[in-house]
């Protein structure tokens, strides 16, 4: 199934190439992986993470020193650097579904890629400054980054699929942290079940997991693993995703330890979570999405009894923004948070964020084919409840249930979901549903 998947795969990505061409007034496109880079002072090598663009094209990853060389109506060519060194560990000769679809041109050194580069016309480079050779210098022309970066929202059958993978991955990961955590885990014992179970180290992260037990939970992006654990255990927010062929997965849940008010509000949460993963559909647009979680959220609220206000008025006041300060969610594919989430069309613009909500990370109205995360929360962050506390709405707060809520850090569920033209495709509840 890959091959034949894979092989329409590239099909797509020839013809967006050449329309980012014309539009660019190029002939030929080269996209490089990328180079390893050393730490500064050091003999010691960043982890290498390879250019995403390059990556849409081969499942490639670990590859420094590769490229993609595209001239319209040719077979794409793959510059495999396969370098002698016995220090290091070379990569394996290229093989697998994704080398029928490419030319494999095999080099030994990394300036002997230029040898397989176009030699005549207008070329267009893609990457970063260090990754130039001897007269190829990345110019990355802004025309042919915003067609590119506007189509990739619509990922093809062989993205959809690789991604379906990711997502099983994960949840195995998802499930084994969960199980630590019941155990009595500490924030590293549930990452080192959670890489385990995925068969991931750390650097093959598509990024850097959120384990976060009791107040840890408030903290965002919160981002150490505490060795030891806490003498008790009340809830754990993971936030952790995995990687295949390059395509990201992030998925989060939280977990508690039976109480009844926690439980409440997780159950709230995942509740209106559901609701609003079900909207993913054509035509919605993603802002009004947004703005529909803070009155859901605000409606989680009111019928705790945490804030005694209408959830319309904890909108227009900003309360809904103390509890839920983040967006709703992103696009996701080659990157955790994908690029165009703002991008008025292929042609470039921006579509502003709904005033008052300066963290969210997609603008856009939804159309089949897009991927975007569901990732409503509530939380209880000592910095926002401060300012709560001390303005004009604090008397509308059950200030002894949010003291009581605040141990417990917070809540957030965030689930993949595909828009189709039917009924969305919720990736993570899949995904989780066939793990059982």
């Amino acid at each position: 199934m890959h091959t034949t998947a894979y092989q329409d795969h590239i099909a797509t990505l020839c013809a967006r190439m050449d329309r980012a061409l014309e539009r660019s007034g190029h002939d030929h496109a080269l996209i490089a992986a990328g180079v390893q880079k050393m730490r500064f002072l050091d003999d010691m090598p960043y982890p290498f993470k390879v250019n995403p663009q390059f990556k849409a094209w081969v499942p490639l990853t670990h590859h420094p020193d590769c490229w993609i060389a595209y001239t319209p109506g040719s077979v794409p060519v793959l510059v495999y650097a396969q370098p002698d060194d016995y220090w290091h560990l070379p990569p394996a000769a290229p093989s697998g579904y994704w080398t029928h679809s490419c030319d494999v041109r095999v080099v030994h050194a990394p300036e002997e890629a230029t040898r397989h580069f176009p030699t005549s016309g207008r070329i267009a480079i893609l990457g970063e400054a260090d990754a130039a050779l001897p007269g190829f210098v990345p110019n990355n022309p802004q025309a042919m980054l915003d067609y590119l970066h506007f189509h990739r929202a619509f990922k093809t059958h062989y993205e959809l699929a690789m991604m379906r993978v990711a997502q099983r991955t994960a949840v195995h990961g998802h499930l084994a942290a969960r199980k630590a955590f019941h155990d009595g885990g500490s924030e590293l014992d549930i990452h080192r079940a959670y890489l385990a179970a995925t068969g991931h180290n750390d650097i093959d992260l598509p990024y850097g997991n959120i384990v976060g037990l009791n107040e840890h939970g408030a903290t965002l992006h919160y981002q150490y693993q505490q060795a030891k654990p806490p003498a008790e255990s009340r809830s754990l927010l993971i936030d952790a995703g995995a990687d295949h062929a390059g395509y990201a997965s992030d998925i989060t849940r939280t977990w508690g330890n039976g109480d009844e008010r926690f439980g409440a509000l997780l159950d709230g949460v995942d509740r209106e979570q559901q609701a609003l993963a079900a909207k993913v559909k054509p035509g919605q647009d993603y802002r009004e999405l947004h703005l529909e979680a803070h009155l859901r959220l605000g409606g989680v609220l009111h019928d705790l009894g945490i804030v005694r206000m209408d959830p319309g008025t904890m909108l227009e006041t900003g309360v809904t923004s103390i509890f839920f300060p983040h967006g709703l969610g992103h696009p996701i594919g080659l990157q955790v948070h994908d690029v165009a989430g703002f991008m008025a069309s292929d042609a470039g613009g921006t579509i502003a964020k709904p005033e008052g909500h300066p963290f969210l990370r997609m603008t856009r109205t939804l159309e089949p084919g897009m991927v975007v995360t569901i990732e409503p929360g509530i939380y209880f962050i000592d910095m926002l409840l401060a300012k709560l506390k001390s303005g004009p709405h604090a008397d509308a707060v059950d200030w002894d249930a949010v003291d009581h809520l605040r141990q417990f850090g917070g809540v957030r569920i965030e689930d993949e979901v595909h828009c189709t033209e039917g009924a969305p495709e919720n990736l993570t509840r899949d995904a989780f549903a066939s793990a059982h």
